[in-house]
C-alpha cells in the first residue's frame, strides 16, 4: 500500500511493500532472496501516491518479480500465521462481542438510542488510521506498526471496561479503534508482500477462516458474559488476549531494522491534514445524523452538520490530490480498476454492518431473546462466511479468475438481505427464515470480501501494494461507520413514529417512548397489551433499516460489474 521510490533502473527501491532488495529481482548479491525488513530505507514514499493504470502482461512476457513474493519468508507462514493471527481473531471477537452486547449496555445505562455510537466511534478512528497504518507500516516497519496497534487496543479495551458513562464509553471505543485500525491491515499488508499472488486467496481465506472463528466466538461469549458476571467483562478480557499477541509477534516475527532515519523525519511522509479532514467530515456526517434522528431534522444544529460535512469531504479530496505524501491518493482513489472494488468494499460494508448490528435487536426486542441467546443465532451466517472465505481462495487459486465469483458473492449478499428483510414481518415473522438468509449472506460476503481483495492487489502496481491495501480498509470501515449511523437514524426515527401512531398522544405515551427508547428492561414493566404493541413498533423499526441494507448491497452488485479481470500469476 505504501509507496517505494523509484531508483535510476526504474525499478522500486527496496521497502517492506516491494520485496527487499539490493535488485530488482529480489536477490541480494549472494543470489539468495532476502527477508522483508522491520524497517525500510530512509525515503519509502513516493511523491505522488499514483500507480500506473496498465494491462496484465501479454502471455510470454515476463512476470513481475514484485508480484511473486517471497519464497523463503513465505515458507515460515506456519510459524508466522498462528503469531499474528491472534490479533485478527481478537479484532473479529470485538466486533461480534460488541453486536451483542450493545442492548444490555444501553438498557443498563438508560441510553439504548444512542448505542450506535459504540459502534460508530469505533469505526469512525477505524476508518482514519487504518489507511495511516499502511504510511506507519512503509516509515516504521510492519512489527513495529503492529506492536503499537496491539497495545492502542488493548488499553483502549480497559477504559472500556471501567466506563462509567455512555460518553466515557464511547471514548474509549473511539481510542481502541485507533488501534483497532492496524490489527487487520498490517497482518494484509505483510500477506501482499510475502506471499505469491496467485496463492494469496488462499491465505487471505485462512486469515478470514481466523477472523470468522473469531467473529463467531465473540457473539454468544459476548452475550454470556452480558447474561452472567457483566458486559464490562467482554472488554476487560480482550486486554489479556491483546498482550498475548503482542509478545507473538515481538518473538515471532522478526524482521531486521535498517532504517537510519530520524522518526521526525519519518513523520513528516505521514499526511495527518488529510486524516483530520476525512474525521471532521466523517463525525459532522454521523453527528448530524444522530442529532435529526433522535431530535429533529429540521433543527440548525442538525442542518449545520450535515451541510457542512459536503464541503469539508471536498476539501479532503483537494488536499489528498496535491499533499506530497497523502495516505489515500487520488491516483488510487480514481484510478479506473481499482475505485470499483473499493466502491463495492464501501457499500458491501454498509449493508452487511448494518444488518449485523440490527439483527440482534430485532431478535431480543422483538423475538424476546437474551443476548446469549442472539449471541449463538448469529453463528450460522459467521460459519457461512466461513465457508466462503475458504470456498473463494480456493476457487481462485485453481482458476486465476475472480470476476464471476465476485459477481457471484454480491449478489448473494443481496438475495440474503433481501430475504432477511421479508422475513422480519414484511411478509412473514420466521426466525429459522431469517437465520437462512443471514447465511446466504454471510456466504457471500465471505467470498466477495476475498475476491474483491484480490481484485485490488491484481491491478495494483506493485509498489502501491501498502497504500492500496489500506485504502480497501478504509473504504470498509467508512462503509462500516455511515452504514450503522443511517441504520440507527432509519431505526430511531421509524420508532418513534411508530410509538407515537399506535399509542396516541399524552404524557403516559411520552413516558413510554422514552422508557423503550432507552433500555429493553423498560418493556418488563409495561401490562402485556403495551408490551406487544412496543415491540411491533420495533418490528417496523428494526424491518426498515433491513431494507435499507438491501438497498445499499443491491449498489455493490451493480459496482462489482465494473471490476476488470486480470489474470492472477502462478
Amino acid at each position: 500500500m505504501a509507496l517505494g521510490n523509484r531508483n535510476s533502473t526504474g525499478h522500486a527501491a527496496p521497502s517492506e511493500t516491494s520485496p527487499l532488495l539490493a535488485n530488482a529481482y529480489g536477490k541480494t548479491s549472494d543470489g539468495k532472496l532476502t527477508i522483508v525488513p522491520n524497517e525500510p530505507i530512509e525515503e519509502p514514499v513516493g511523491d505522488d501516491g499514483r500507480i500506473r493504470d496498465e494491462e496484465a502482461p501479454e502471455m510470454g512476457q515476463a512476470p513481475n518479480p514484485l508480484m511473486e513474493g517471497l519464497p523463503e519468508v513465505a515458507a515460515k507462514m506456519h510459524i508466522l500465521l498462528p503469531a499474528v493471527g491472534i490479533g485478527v481473531f481478537l479484532a473479529a471477537a470485538d466486533q461480534t462481542i460488541i453486536v451483542s452486547t450493545y442492548a444490555k449496555i444501553g438498557s443498563e445505562m438508560n441510553a439504548l438510542n444512542s448505542t450506535s455510537w459504540i459502534a460508530t466511534a469505533y469505526f469512525l478512528t477505524l476508518t482514519t488510521f487504518q489507511p495511516l497504518y499502511g504510511k506507519f507500516s512503509d516509515i516504521f516497519g510492519r512489527k513495529m506498526a503492529l506492536l503499537i496497534a496491539y497495545t492502542i487496543f488493548g488499553v483502549g479495551c480497559l477504559f472500556c471496561g471501567v466506563a462509567r458513562t455512555m460518553p466515557e464509553l464511547i471514548a474509549a471505543r473511539a481510542f481502541a479503534g485507533i488501534g483497532g485500525g492496524g490489527m487487520s491491515t498490517v497482518v494484509s499488508i505483510l500477506l501482499s508482500d510475502i506471499i505469491p499472488l496467485r496463492e494469496r486467496g488462499k491465505w487471505q481465506g485462512y486469515l478470514n477462516i481466523i477472523y470468522a472463528t473469531g467473529a463467531a466466538s465473540g457473539a454468544p461469549i459476548g452475550g454470556l458474559l452480558a447474561d452472567s458476571i457483566g458486559w464490562r467483562w467482554a472488554f476487560l478480557a480482550q486486554t489479556p488476549i491483546c498482550a498475548l499477541a503482542f509478545i507473538a509477534v515481538y518473538f515471532k516475527l522478526d524482521l531486521p531494522a535498517v532504517s537510519r532515519a530520524h522518526w521526525v523525519t519519518r513523520l513528516g511522509h505521514i499526511d495527518f491534514l488529510g486524516a483530520s479532514l476525512l474525521i471532521i467530515a466523517t463525525c459532522s456526517l454521523l453527528v448530524g445524523l444522530d442529532l435529526g434522528s433522535n431530535t429533529s431534522w429540521t433543527s440548525t444544529l442538525t442542518i449545520s452538520l450535515l451541510g457542512a460535512s459536503v464541503p469539508i469531504y471536498a476539501l479532503f479530496m483537494v488536499v489528498e490530490h496535491y499533499v506530497t505524501h497523502p495516505f489515500a491518493p487520488s491516483g488510487i482513489i480514481f484510478n479506473r480498476l481499482l475505485s470499483p472494488p473499493l466502491i463495492c468494499n464501501f457499500f458491501a460494508f454498509a449493508g452487511y454492518m448494518t444488518m449485523l448490528f440490527y439483527i440482534p435487536l430485532f431478535f431480543q426486542a422483538v423475538s424476546g431473546y437474551t443476548s446469549t441467546e442472539a449471541g449463538l443465532l448469529l453463528i450460522p451466517g459467521i460459519v457461512g462466511s466461513v465457508t466462503g472465505s475458504v470456498g473463494g481462495g480456493i476457487i481462485m487459486q485453481k482458476t486465476g479468475k475472480y470476476f464471476w465469483l465476485t459477481i457471484v458473492g454480491y449478489t448473494m449478499m443481496a438475495t440474503g438481505m433481501a430475504c432477511i428483510f421479508l422475513c422480519s414481518g414484511v411478509l412473514v415473522t420466521s426466525t429459522v427464515g431469517t437465520l437462512i438468509a443471514f447465511s446466504l449472506t454471510g456466504l457471500g460476503g465471505g467470498i466477495s470480501v476475498t475476491t474483491t481483495l484480490i481484485a485490488l492487489v491484481a491491478c495494483a502496481d506493485p509498489s502501491d501494494m501498502a497504500i492500496v491495501t489500506a485504502c480497501s480498509y478504509l473504504f470498509r470501515s467508512l462503509g462500516s461507520a455511515v452504514g450503522v449511523s443511517l441504520g440507527a437514524a432509519l431505526v430511531q426515527q421509524r420508532l418513534r413514529d411508530q410509538l407515537a401512531k399506535m399509542l396516541g398522544d399524552g404524557e403516559e405515551t411520552e413516558e413510554i417512548v422514552r422508557g423503550v427508547r432507552e433500555s429493553l428492561e423498560y418493556l418488563e414493566k409495561l401490562s402485556p397489551e403495551v408490551r406487544e404493541v412496543v415491540r411491533q413498533c420495533y418490528k417496523k423499526a428494526v424491518s426498515a433499516s433491513f431494507g435499507l441494507a438491501g438497498l445499499v448491497l443491491v449498489a455493490s452488485v451493480i459496482s462489482a460489474m465494473f471490476i476488470r479481470e486480470r489474470k492472477l500469476s502462478r
